[in-house]
């Protein structure tokens, strides 16, 4: 099936970004391109409820380019959605209107309800979220979005976007302790409307968000922390953290705010109103963190189309789809990397009926993850492709997994052909016992990568029986497994290290 290809327009009341999606359906999709600007369209429309002439005329502007991009790079198909400022305002049809002259785009106003739908689904295809609220920031507006079992349940849309809020309540450019006040009561007013969410955390519900402002405090509170920064897909914002960066940017004029590092200097000034209105929703739910995600509204409209074909358009499982999304990029070997992956899933079962480890269930999943992506380095190159593997997996992302799980299943496929596994400089991400854990999985995903040394698939499968000092592993084939035995007797020192017996191969 041949490659298709979507340009995706969002026009925001800050920032308006294009994003290019390439996909093969049914296999693999990702962005290919990508052209941010920094537009600041809702730039005094709070006040005036128009849009001025020179925040229009950078828009019309930026709109031309992106439509002699799409033309000069032969992409046919084209969705331009406008958000809140253009959807607010009195003169928006002058805007469509001059567009369309000028760039030959017909941009389709998104509703209140609508902006709330894509963003819900950019929330719920990219995150593990299932019961809880999905946050989308920007500009002009804010949407929550009630979720039960990855259903919308209720959806609701603020005009507390970072442009709006930043001009009605923090315009001077040292905020006063008034105004940041009289901010988070506007908003904790304003989310009277939904009922819904007072109290949520107590009901066992989630919250995850999506936004430049989230994403921006995100990376600013990795940075803080001194952790390993590779994207902040997974990456858990605490409210403590958030709290915290509130009172340091209120402290700062608003032109220094974007030399915080993690903060982006043309999002400096909003930064401010951003996380107040974010930290306002997650003390009414009770929420004591934010789950965040790269993806944004700009997926959301992508994933409509990606899955035209279900109602509403969900992964059915968020974790796998993206697994194989990664792993069908790079185009792999799906017939060795699923059996890798089924030969290491059996083996930890037994050792797991014979008491060897305790059975963990999201061990069980970051060990299959490990498996099926292993060898997606050797794209880059065969030498040293456990590394390139590594990096591909940190680099890219695994939408649905925490930021810790990512890190494991990214040292799993590292230490998959050799060297002695190690959490290394992932430690702070991790918890307690996952360096056992890293090396449990290494050393069954080693055993089963040896078993497929020839990529024959000529071990159907392999049986464990434990004995007090030793593991005896006997391997279940119709052929010639001379070369699977002698590779996975290469694999008894890491696994005796990491169930403290040793491996006999028969």
């Amino acid at each position: 099936m041949s490659e298709r290809r979507l340009a995706v327009i969002d026009l925001g009341s800050n920032s308006f970004r294009l994003v290019v999606f390439t996909w093969v359906p049914g296999r693999w999709w990702k962005r290919t391109d990508e052209i941010h600007e920094s537009v600041r369209l809702g730039q005094g429309l709070d006040a005036s409820g128009a849009l001025q002439p020179a925040p229009m005329e950078r828009a019309l502007e930026t709109i031309e380019l992106y439509a002699h991009f799409c033309r000069a790079t032969g992409i046919e198909e084209i969705r331009p959605v406008a958000t809140s400022a253009i959807r607010d305002a009195t003169n928006r049809d002058e805007l469509l209107r001059k567009a369309r002259e000028r760039s030959g785009l017909e941009i389709e106003v998104l509703s209140r309800e609508d902006e709330a739908y894509y963003g819900y689904l950019a929330v719920v295809n990219s995150t593990a979220l299932t019961d809880g609220v999905a946050l989308d920031i920007g500009g002009g507006s804010m949407q929550l979005v009630h979720v039960r079992d990855r259903q919308e349940l209720d959806a609701q849309s603020w005009p507390l976007g970072a442009v709006r809020m930043t001009e009605r309540f923090l315009p001077d450019e040292k905020a006063k302790d008034k105004q940041i006040e009289a901010l988070r009561e506007h908003v904790r007013g304003e989310l009277e409307s939904a009922p819904w969410l007072e109290g949520a955390a107590e009901r066992g519900e989630r919250i995850a968000g999506i936004g430049g402002a989230l994403r921006n405090l995100a990376t600013a509170a990795e940075l803080e922390g001194e952790l390993p920064s590779f994207g902040v897909q997974g990456f858990t914002l605490r409210k403590k953290a958030l709290s915290k960066m509130v009172d340091e940017l209120a402290d700062l004029p608003a032109s220094e705010r974007g030399e915080l590092p993690g903060i982006k200097k043309e999002r400096g000034d909003l930064i401010l109103a951003a996380a107040v209105v974010i930290e306002e929703v997650m003390k009414t739910g009770g929420f004591d963190a934010i789950e965040t995600t790269e993806e944004g509204l700009r997926e959301g409209v992508f994933f409509s189309v990606l899955q035209e074909d279900r109602e509403p358009p969900l992964f059915e499982d968020v974790r796998h789809a993206s697994v194989f999304n990664l792993a069908g990029q790079y185009h792999p070997e799906p017939a060795h990397t699923n059996h890798v992956a089924r030969l290491a899933l059996e083996v930890w079962d037994e050792l797991a009926a014979a008491g060897q480890h305790e059975g963990d269930a999201e061990e069980r999943e970051m060990l299959w993850a490990a498996a099926i992506l292993h060898d997606i380095g050797t794209a880059v190159d065969y030498d040293d492709h456990h590394r390139h593997s590594r990096y591909l997996v940190l680099s890219a992302g695994l939408p649905g997994w925490s930021l810790r799980e990512t890190v494991l299943i990214a040292q799993m496929v590292r230490y998959h052909r050799k060297g002695s596994p190690s959490l290394a400089d992932f430690e702070r991400l991790t918890e307690e016992g996952d360096d056992e854990l890293l090396l449990r999985c290494s050393a069954v995903l080693r055993l089963a990568e040896q078993f497929e040394r020839a990529r024959d698939q000529a071990v159907k499968a392999a049986h464990i029986a434990v004995s007090d000092g030793s593991v005896d592993l006997t391997i279940e084939s119709d052929e010639d497994v001379t070369v699977a035995r002698w590779a996975a007797e290469r694999t008894s020192d890491v696994f005796e290290r990491a169930f403290g017996k040793e491996l006999r191969v028969s």
